[in-house]
């Protein structure tokens, strides 16, 4: 820790993801997203970074649980008939992916209430953890993620999920936004682009602090 203005500010990571303060953030780890058979690898997107960052997750979840670490699964939502979509969040939706829109219309995944919108069984929430369902690519955006978190003592949001260029990312600006300090747990994010991916990890290294899932878990579990 130091100080700076009269000011304490965290700089050890063992300081900023202490379990008295700090919460575990999974955003979007979704069957359309993640799984086999879902909405993105219907339309023949690449899942091929997620098999081995989903028992990283798992395990920093129980890790989390553990030590008394809020969890907080973030869960992407679009409502029947797009009604949580304005005209420019269309025009978002129709760039993602265009390779693979071969009909010319916005993606769809992730509808309130069906499969393809669960988180994965392997990352089921537990009684205790907390469930945010946004409507944008932030999960601070339009919902009451950081009235949760301000309840809860909530100083650090440890951040894993996907993609990492889009929600986790999007999700991470706004947690530093907030005033929350932000960990990427860099072995627990991935995405359908790996070339993104690499992109958005290198401008987070410069912003965020980036520490490994076993890194986070010593201190847990100490």
């Amino acid at each position: 820790m130091i100080e700076i203005e009269g000011k304490q500010v965290f700089t050890e990571l063992s300081e900023l993801v202490d379990p008295r303060h700090a919460a575990l953030l999974v955003i979007d780890m979704q069957r359309d997203f993640c799984e086999p058979g879902g909405s993105f690898d219907r339309l023949g997107v690449d899942l091929s970074m997620y098999p081995p960052v989903i028992p990283r997750i798992a395990g920093l979840v129980e890790g989390a649980r553990a030590a008394g670490v809020l969890v907080v699964f973030v869960q992407m939502t679009v409502l029947p008939g797009r009604l949580s979509d304005s005209p420019a969040q269309i025009r978002f939706n129709l760039r993602l992916h265009l390779a693979s829109q071969r009909s010319g219309e916005p993606l769809g995944y992730t509808l309130d209430g069906s499969p393809g919108q669960e988180i994965l069984p392997e990352l089921a929430p537990a009684p205790g953890d907390l469930v945010v369902k946004k409507y944008r690519s932030s999960g601070f955006w339009g919902t009451n993620l950081d009235l949760l978190l301000r309840s809860n003592g909530v100083a650090t949001v440890v951040v894993s999920g996907c993609t990492t260029e889009g929600c986790v990312e999007s999700t991470a600006r706004d947690a530093m936004f907030n005033d929350y300090y932000v960990v990427i747990a860099d072995d627990c994010v991935a995405s359908d682009d790996r070339a993104q991916h690499d992109a958005s990890m290198l401008l987070m290294r410069h912003r965020f602090d980036i520490a490994s899932s076993d890194d986070v878990l010593r201190i847990w579990s100490a």
